[in-house]
């Protein structure tokens, strides 16, 4: 006789600092800089927070029910002085109900021996992927309501207000000596295009909390290498900007190419490939076409005008990294262009397109803009020129 299948478990436990885990804003609508937990009865979502951040979060968050974590902690340690968090979830999940939660791949392990231990049923997930692509925990994030839209765009806009700072730098500097641009009496640096561009990207609601990256030269050939010292002529200078818009804690992500001076062939025919590659990339995507599928149309396009991609002295070079990836709530979320996704996209999946090449000597260049899937295309959320050669 077959043994009847435990019973599905669709209620969601987490532990973690909102201001550091994606899941816990999109989960609770509520930003804090501590640790708190909180979990979904049927539906309805618990936090369990802190004294001091009771009445904020019951005035600003999305929880149906906060509860004072301290408050129950004292509570409780009347009748058990060793009691602490896990113990104040246990009552709150049994008061409700609740025997067993999933939780997500990350859970701090500690607390998971810790609620185990005192009788709660955990099921880890969220390291594998459903059927559809979709992170266990919250597949619904992959699917973006208006708001988050919204919120997108208007880091994208504070992105976009980034590169005009960084644009009318460029233009203000002059060509010194060995090439070196100097503007305002001292050498243009790096470290000063990003700190023009980071004021400009406050001014507009967007926080660069986790950096950006303005690469000038062969620094550039490095995709992540965040760049450093002086800015010469006629080199080109990758601007990757992806901050978070304070007001909706949602990520844009953008990326131009410049250079100040001239171009020469060489870089020219780089730039331009690049761009079209960004091009193809975009048109390609609509609902139903896998992440996987968008990815190849840019390394054929590539390889079509000789771009060679592989290991070179122990580095790699050409187009070496995906086409771009999920964005929102985190900075990189699924879905990815790439051949590690070869799942459909659907409508309401929010993606960067970020086409690049890398050689030694030739420098960096990558074009990054991020779209919206629809059932008959994409639709852009950002929006700012390709004027990248800048006299």
């Amino acid at each position: 006789m077959a043994r009847p299948s435990a019973p599905a478990v669709r209620d969601v436990l987490l532990m973690a600092t909102p201001s550091k885990n994606a899941d816990l804003r999109w989960f609770g609508g509520f930003h804090a800089s501590d640790p708190f937990p909180a979990f979904s009865v049927k539906g309805r979502k618990v936090g369990l927070l802190p004294g001091m951040e009771v009445g904020r979060a019951r005035e600003e968050s999305a929880f149906d029910e906060v509860l004072n974590l301290t408050a129950v902690i004292a509570d409780l340690r009347k009748s058990n002085p060793q009691a602490g968090v896990a113990d104040a979830i246990v009552f709150a999940a049994l008061q409700r109900g609740v025997h067993r939660f999933r939780v997500p791949a990350d859970f701090p392990v500690g607390l998971y021996e810790r609620l185990r231990a005192l009788g709660l049923a955990l099921h880890p997930v969220g390291a594998q992927q459903n059927e559809r692509g979709a992170p266990e925990v919250f597949p619904q994030r992959l699917v973006k309501s208006q708001a988050e839209l919204a919120g997108i765009r208007a880091g994208n806009a504070a992105a976009a207000a980034g590169f005009q700072a960084v644009e009318r730098l460029l233009a203000e500097a002059e060509v010194g000596q060995k090439g070196l641009l100097r503007w305002q009496g001292k050498i243009l640096t790096a470290e000063i295009l990003k700190e023009e561009a980071q004021v400009a990207i406050l001014r507009r609601g967007g926080l660069c909390d986790i950096g950006l990256i303005i690469a000038p030269g062969d620094q550039a050939v490095d995709c992540h290498c965040s760049g450093s010292g002086p800015v010469r002529a006629n080199e080109l200078i990758v601007c990757d900007i992806y901050p978070r818009h304070v007001a909706s804690q949602q990520y844009g992500d953008m990326t131009r190419t410049y250079l100040k001076g001239k171009a020469n062939a060489r870089q020219r025919k780089m730039v331009l490939a690049v761009l079209e590659a960004q091009r193809r990339a975009i048109k390609a995507i609509k609902a139903g076409v896998t992440g996987a599928k968008v990815h190849t149309v840019v390394q054929e396009y590539f390889k079509s005008l000789g771009y060679v991609t592989g290991l070179k002295k122990g580095a790699y070079v050409g187009f070496f990294h995906g086409t771009g990836h999920g964005l929102g709530y985190d900075i990189h979320e699924d879905p990815a262009l790439s051949t590690r996704n070869p799942r459909p996209l659907v409508v309401g999946n929010a993606v960067t397109v970020e086409p690049g090449l890398y050689y030694p000597g030739l420098g960096g260049c990558r074009f990054e803009d991020c779209v919206v899937v629809t059932k008959k295309g994409s639709e852009f959320l950002s929006a700012h020129p390709y004027d990248w050669e800048i006299a």
